[in-house]
């Protein structure tokens, strides 16, 4: 059963928006056989152009859905939001469907996800680091990495690689394509 935290910038989320929400994010709880125990993080935008834009995160205990959009009616942002979510799941349980089939993986398999934040970058010589993050890397193949990147909308992924059982690092390059640091 989902928890929701639903927040709003530049608009008083009422009880009509929060119901709304709650009852289109809660349709994604279907795709699940047990309901994680999760917090839906709901961020609702209004701009002064009168669009309206709506963020949703949440952490699961194997995978992170995330998505935003950006439309002139903010119901229509949450409907929009809520099928670009279905999307990751079904896409996301067919890749484990596959890979399971494959190699006989437990589907079961926890990971923790880096959720990264943009970095603000001083011209300071100070060095600070303002957040840290731990995880559990679940072992997987760099296919499946880049899958997982591209669902949470990061430039990179760190993961376990299940050939090598080393920690390697898949990126996004300016040319559109992908990298892969692997270490020893």
């Amino acid at each position: 059963m989902f928890r929701y935290n639903v927040r709003g910038e530049n608009i008083e989320v009422t009880q009509a928006i929060r119901e709304y929400v709650e009852k289109k994010i809660g349709k994604l709880e279907r795709y699940f056989t047990n309901v994680p125990e999760s917090t839906a993080h709901v961020n609702l935008k209004v701009y002064s152009d009168k669009t309206a834009k709506v963020e949703v995160t949440i952490p699961l205990p194997y995978l992170v859905l995330r998505a935003e959009e950006t439309s002139p009616d903010l119901y229509a942002s949450i409907d929009l939001v809520v099928d670009k979510l279905e999307r990751q799941i079904r896409k996301y349980k067919t890749k484990i469907n596959r890979k399971s089939r494959e190699t006989a993986l437990d589907t079961a398999a926890a990971t923790a996800i880096i959720e990264t934040e943009a970095a603000d970058v001083n011209e300071e010589p100070d060095l600070e680091i303002v957040r840290t993050k731990r995880l559990s890397l679940k072992p997987m193949d760099s296919e499946e990495a880049v899958l997982q990147m591209n669902m949470l909308g990061h430039n990179f992924f760190i993961f376990e690689d299940a050939e090598t059982n080393g920690t390697s690092i898949v990126y996004r390059r300016k040319d559109g394509k992908y990298g892969l640091i692997e270490t020893n």
